[in-house]
């Protein structure tokens, strides 16, 4: 039984899982688009979004310190300035209209190598 055990272990060690977890994050939000395997998109598509809503909400307050604190939570979880600075300036403004749902998975087909369903995992477009 699997009772209060949140998250998918994608057969890796806990650095492993978070470390993959933050790159496959920095890569979509840097590319908009990226192709991956359908287990890691779904693993990832909560916090992807989670981090998408608290931007809109930190720029949606007029509020200074509301702004900082959001940042430095996307910071603590991307690693990365710049990525954190597109998340804050370009992405997030692009969905304030939209009440969540900023990320979609299309179905591509089996990979050669040993058939793993891959996946279009991308933001969507307004």
């Amino acid at each position: 039984m699997r009772h209060r055990l949140a998250g998918r272990r994608l057969n890796r060690s806990l650095g492993h899982r978070k470390a993959l977890r933050r790159n496959l994050i920095t890569e979509l939000f840097r590319h908009e688009r990226i192709r991956t395997t359908r287990a890691k998109a779904s693993a990832v598509r909560g916090a992807a979004e989670k981090l998408i809503t608290s931007a809109k909400r930190g720029n949606a307050t007029g509020d200074e310190a509301k702004v900082v604190h959001a940042r430095r939570l996307a910071s603590a979880r991307l690693n990365d300035p710049e990525i954190v600075k597109k998340l804050f300036d370009e992405i997030a403004p692009r969905y304030t209209d939209r009440p969540g749902g900023y990320t979609r998975i299309v179905k591509l087909g089996l990979r050669a190598g040993d058939a793993a369903e891959m996946v279009l995992f991308e933001l969507v477009e307004e």
